[in-house]
């Protein structure tokens, strides 16, 4: 399966050391091997890096973890091909534009025999997570054909569509239109919300260390969600299976539940 990567901010962060522990999981401490990509909200622009390339051999990856870039909404997709070909155009994650604003979407699982019909949002590659994107936008511009319904609506509406691709197989996903980000679970995906009082935060999958007392400002707050926890030593909540969460200036401020069927 794939890994993924967000972060959403009450002020704009860089995303430095989660990255330094996520990168490695590219085809060094796990086995995801088939390209990678992250996306950063800049205001209403965003700038997306795409690689087929594996993390550790990218130097696309290099450039990223060398350029602190600044962001309140972050997303960032490392690869297991279950559908696709390795080709930059099956690398996550995806873009698209609804409603005068960029919209970036990834996701980690596999939805078995998944082919929506859609209408104005058409996927490039052959991935079953651009598919169901695209039908995301298509179910969205329909339902809110007057433009952006605001973010309560919006989250009800995610839900629904979210509960209904879930029945077709995993569908872990991350997806942020610059102002908020939502983040859906299947089987695996945990969350950390870090704000005063800062402390020191310790990667697993590298012998590093960050103390964010010494970098961070009391009114800070970053929540970073991952497919599994980056550091050994702060307090991760793992989402339950069929949640979706929306989060907003640094937490989680609104929560579904997809009834079972």
């Amino acid at each position: 399966m794939c890994q993924l990567l967000g972060m959403n901010c009450n002020v704009p962060t860089d995303i430095c050391f989660s990255f330094e522990g996520f990168h490695v999981r590219g085809g060094l401490t796990d086995h995801h091997r088939d390209g990678w990509g992250i996306a950063f909200f800049e205001g209403p622009g965003c700038r997306v890096f795409l690689d087929s390339k594996a993390t550790i051999e990218s130097p696309v990856a290099e450039l990223v973890r060398r350029y602190p870039i600044r962001s309140k909404n972050v997303i960032a997709h490392i690869r297991k091909a279950t559908q696709g070909v390795i080709a930059l155009e099956n690398c996550h994650p995806f873009q698209r534009e609804l409603w005068g604003r960029y919209w970036i979407f990834a996701h980690n699982g596999n939805l078995e025999g998944f082919e929506p019909p859609v209408d104005g949002f058409l996927p490039v590659g052959q991935t079953d997570s651009e598919r169901a994107f695209c039908l995301i936008m298509s179910q969205l511009r329909d339902r809110f054909p007057q433009g952006h319904p605001g973010n309560e609506a919006l989250f009800r509406a995610l839900g629904e569509i979210s509960c209904a691709v879930a029945a077709h197989g995993l569908f872990n996903f991350l997806l942020s239109n610059g102002e908020v980000l939502f983040a859906h679970c299947s089987n695996n995906l945990h969350y950390l919300v870090r704000k005063a009082p800062f402390g020191p935060a310790h990667l697993i999958d590298q012998d590093l260390s960050m103390d964010f007392s010494q970098v961070a400002q009391a009114d800070d707050q970053v929540a970073v969600i991952a497919s599994f926890p980056l550091t050994d030593n702060e307090p991760w909540t793992a989402m339950p299976p069929g949640q979706l969460l929306m989060f907003r200036e640094g937490e989680p401020v609104a929560a579904l539940q997809c009834r079972r069927r």
